[in-house]
């Protein structure tokens, strides 16, 4: 396998409040699907074998707009369920748990379908996402494999990927629209770029202007 491909979705009203968003399938804003767009050029020239992408709509316009041929739906790549805090911003919850920490306290218990998920679940998720990931490696090809999906998901897998534990994610941040590639040097795993994205005013021609906003 060449590298491996993570691509965060582009913005939602939500990712632009803050908000945290995992079940709640929102669209990509005017402005996320302009940087949806703005990755083709830093994925033109890869040779990608095998988009893997979340359900979520925002995640599966963003390969889209990105030019991701034929991508697979991965439920595996849904972000880190955060059950009763679905919604809410950390400033609200630090209201009434000012010491609140999403990697090493989880979530509050959510509804039924959506009770939340503890950091070992997101990782385990990733574990598994990895584990096929290293099924389509072990076919001897040096073509790139490409994720899309969530923040906070994605920010965990990087950890599990470099064998750090799922709580440790936490060290990577990332934005929307952002691209991320992780390979290996004499054989162990290594972040070879991260969080990289187009500011607006470098943009491709291509994308269309933005809508004014509010």
């Amino acid at each position: 396998m060449g590298e491996l491909i993570l691509i965060r979705h582009g913005e939602t009203e939500w990712s632009r409040s803050g908000q945290h968003t995992s079940y709640t399938d929102l669209p990509l804003t005017a402005f996320g699907e302009r940087q949806a767009r703005a990755l083709a050029p830093l994925l033109a020239d890869r040779r990608i074998a095998l988009t893997l992408v979340s359900p979520a709509v925002r995640a599966r316009r963003t390969a889209e707009l990105a030019g991701l041929a034929a991508p697979r739906i991965t439920p595996e790549l849904r972000e880190w369920d955060y059950g009763g805090y679905e919604g809410v911003t950390t400033e609200e919850i630090h209201r009434t748990r000012p010491e609140w920490n999403l990697w090493t306290d989880g979530v509050a218990p959510g509804p039924e379908a959506h009770p939340g998920e503890a950091p070992a679940e997101v990782g385990a998720r990733a574990d598994r996402v990895l584990a096929e990931v290293a099924e389509a490696a072990s076919r001897d090809t040096d073509e790139d494999v490409a994720l899309v999906a969530h923040s906070h998901f994605l920010r965990v897998l990087t950890a599990r990927y470099l064998g750090l534990t799922p709580a440790e994610g936490t060290l990577f941040q990332l934005a929307t629209g952002a691209v991320s590639r992780l390979g290996t040097e004499h054989g162990k795993p290594v972040i070879t770029a991260w969080n990289m994205t187009f500011p607006e005013s470098l943009f491709p021609r291509a994308v269309p202007e933005t809508p004014e906003r509010d």
